[in-house]
């Protein structure tokens, strides 16, 4: 038999890397847009893009290690309160997790027996995974996921960067839409791959909304932009 192959245990840092480098992508796009429309010459638009490249990728990396620290520490707290509870109530906490078991389908002796075993083989683990839904392949890690964001968000950045280096400064608003929509679906179909999702949705979804941001951010430029020469 062919062994399954599942994509879940790289969830933390697809998303993370998905994220990063959609960012990139679209951030420094937007910015450059925005300066485009408001400018003929090319430097200010350098600048822009190379700002927001360097803001935003330390600001993914804070940003992700923060929001992950704090699941990771929600994670921690519910895991110390677990252990609390099998120390002081074994034989509630053996109940709670048979009913866990009869919920699923079990009938009432099966599912206590399994709870009898799975709790003499690791009582903790098995309460995290089937009371918390906490296990090692979904836990929390803040480091990996900030290093993901950063490093997409950088790759992502550079491609908006080099439209802004080489692209005819007349027609830099088209040139940064066409590349930064070809980027993304590029992005959209490497995500899909890497995590076994539909292809074709994951390009349409992000193409769709990447529009609408670089819409936004080239109408401001118009509106309120001033032409530097």
């Amino acid at each position: 038999m062919e062994t399954e192959v599942h994509y879940i245990n790289r969830s933390g840092w697809l998303r993370a890397a998905v994220l990063g480098a959609n960012d990139g992508i679209l951030s420094t796009t937007s910015l450059a847009i925005g300066v485009a429309a408001a400018s003929v010459t090319r430097e200010p638009i350098l600048l822009a893009a190379v700002a927001g490249l360097v803001a935003g990728a330390l600001s993914m990396a804070a940003g992700e290690y923060v929001s992950v620290s704090s699941q990771a520490d929600v994670e921690t707290a519910d895991l110390k309160r677990e252990k609390n509870a099998l120390d002081t109530l074994p034989e509630e906490e053996l109940e709670e997790l048979t009913d866990i078991y009869i919920q699923r389908g079990l009938n009432k002796e099966l599912a206590r027996q399994v709870a009898v075993e799975l709790t003499a083989h690791d009582a903790l683990e098995a309460h995290a995974r089937d009371e918390l839904g906490i296990n090692e392949i979904t836990q929390a890690n803040p480091l990996t996921a900030a290093f993901a964001s950063a490093v997409s968000f950088i790759i992502g950045g550079l491609l908006p960067l080099l439209v802004a280096i080489f692209a005819p400064i007349k027609e830099m608003v088209f040139y940064q839409y066409g590349f930064s929509i070809l980027f993304l679906a590029l992005s959209g179909i490497l995500a899909a791959k890497a995590g076994g999702s539909h292809t074709f949705k994951a390009v349409l979804r992000i193409c769709i909304w990447g529009t609408f941001a670089m819409a936004a951010s080239a109408l401001v430029g118009y509106i309120f932009g001033v032409q530097t020469a």
